[in-house]
């Protein structure tokens, strides 16, 4: 059983292990920064089956594709970036940048995502030479803990340089001392509910916090309906759907909507139509207007059981015929397990229509997706939703938080502008957690414009 620290000890403990940190060179950091990935991606079966256990939500076998993938990805993205010293060369403009740790990171993680998210968020900090103290949610608290004992636990073994204190968990998490962990640290990264947020940015510290998730799928008439439902029902099944860049609605072409249910049949969905029937799973999955949390995370079959309603053996997402779009349908906004909302569009600029109405209800500022084959569709959609990642043929839920096949940068913590309520509209990386110096020269041989060129 490891010591527990008041978080008052605990953020002394880091600001010292920070400062030995702060000197630490680029190849010491990031043999520090691989290990935790390699921790993780080693025991990611042991880790996926505690945080079933633990948190009663998801699926075992995705969460280890999950501790395997999300590793395997930001490690890849991090291990050739420069962190440590002068990171940039600008002769053209005379400028050397220089980056240097913010200092100690306060990362708050959800229960959806207990093992990758402080994998990652201490990966960042680590990267630039900072130091991390978690605070994971109450019900995830042990298996998190875990994660962190299993990643010191193999830096010792590697004999690498390391100081104490460097990664720090909070071993019986509460509300109160999440909240003072916050006024503590340096910067502090949220990721979870809106209320975990709201806390972060009232803490006094600059925060990083993440904003709901609502992905609205266009299906383009142009689009292989096989491939593209096959793609976006991987994506809304993986753990069950707790992931928010998860597939939450389907907007398609009325003239193709009946094909466009039977390949998403075909590929294991159960289509209802019946307003009565989708009534019992709108009353289920929300009360008071708000997402039931004994749904979250669960599975289609179970969802189906708790609204009393009986589908085939084997279905992977249940799929409902909406009544409306944005505030005339609770089944518009997010849906945190196997369950999606049908909508059907007559022109696409109505397609895309539907989806801002959507994301104006919830999840404005987050993530969309397309499948589609015309690059005027795809770059409309793009210019005119108010997302911060629009996922184009791929399942968004596994792709958004970037991947080996796009340019996303991979992450747990997807930000959403100040669309929704965020400093960040990308995906938070290792250079969100470093300050730059910028070292400015004088230009050789600059000239200073003439006022007639310049007003010209």
């Amino acid at each position: 059983m490891k010591t527990s620290l008041s978080v008052m000890e605990m953020v002394e403990k880091s600001r010292i292990a920070q400062k030995e940190l702060s000197r630490f060179t680029q190849e010491q950091l990031d043999d520090i920064v691989k290990l935790i990935a390699k921790s993780v991606y080693d025991h990611a079966e042991l880790l996926a089956r505690m945080a079933v256990d633990e948190t009663r939500m998801g699926v075992y076998e995705d969460k280890v594709a999950k501790n395997r993938g999300k590793s395997k990805t930001i490690w890849h993205s991090l291990k050739d970036k420069k962190s440590v010293g002068i990171i940039d060369r600008n002769e053209a403009k005379g400028l050397m940048m220089v980056a240097k740790p913010v200092g100690v990171v306060g990362a708050v993680t959800p229960t959806t995502n207990p093992i990758v998210t402080p994998m990652c968020n201490a990966m960042f900090a680590l990267k630039g030479g900072n130091s991390i103290i978690i605070a994971p949610h109450p019900r995830s608290q042990k298996c998190s803990a875990h994660t962190i004992d299993l990643i010191l636990d193999a830096i010792e073994k590697a004999g690498i340089p390391y100081p104490e204190g460097a990664i720090q968990i909070i071993r019986e998490s509460s509300i109160e001392k999440t909240n003072e962990l916050m006024k503590l640290v340096d910067v502090v990264v949220a990721t979870g509910g809106m209320g975990v947020v709201q806390a972060a940015y009232s803490s006094g510290k600059p925060a990083y916090g993440v904003g709901a998730g609502n992905v609205q799928v266009i299906i383009d008439r142009d689009a292989d309906f096989a491939d593209a439902t096959a793609k976006l029902l991987a994506g809304r099944k993986f753990d069950n759907g707790i992931i928010c860049s998860g597939e939450q609605s389907i907007i398609a072409p009325r003239d193709q909507y009946d094909a466009v249910i039977q390949a998403a049949v075909a590929n294991g969905a159960f289509y209802i139509d019946d307003e009565a029937t989708v009534e019992k799973f709108r009353q289920t999955i929300f009360q008071d207007g708000h997402m039931h949390k004994d749904v979250v995370g669960q599975s289609p079959a179970r969802v189906a059981e708790m609204a009393g309603v009986t589908i085939p053996e084997g279905t992977s997402v249940i799929l409902l015929k909406a009544k409306g779009v944005d505030q005339n349908d609770l089944l518009c906004k997010e849906k945190m397990c196997p369950v999606m909302a049908v909508f059907a569009y007559d022109t696409f600029e109505e397609a895309v229509s539907m989806a801002q109405a959507n994301l104006e209800l919830e999840g404005k500022g987050h993530t969309a997706a397309i499948h589609s084959n015309n690059q005027a569709h795809i770059e409309y959609a793009g210019v005119n939703l108010t997302v911060s990642r629009l996922v184009v043929n791929a399942p968004s839920s596994t792709t958004a938080g970037g991947s080996f096949t796009n340019g996303f940068a991979p992450t747990t913590t997807l930000g959403c502008g100040t669309w929704g309520n965020n400093i960040i509209s990308e995906n938070l990386d290792y250079k969100h957690l470093i300050n730059v110096s910028r070292i400015g020269l004088t230009i050789p041989g600059a000239t200073v414009p003439s006022d007639e060129s310049i007003w010209a």
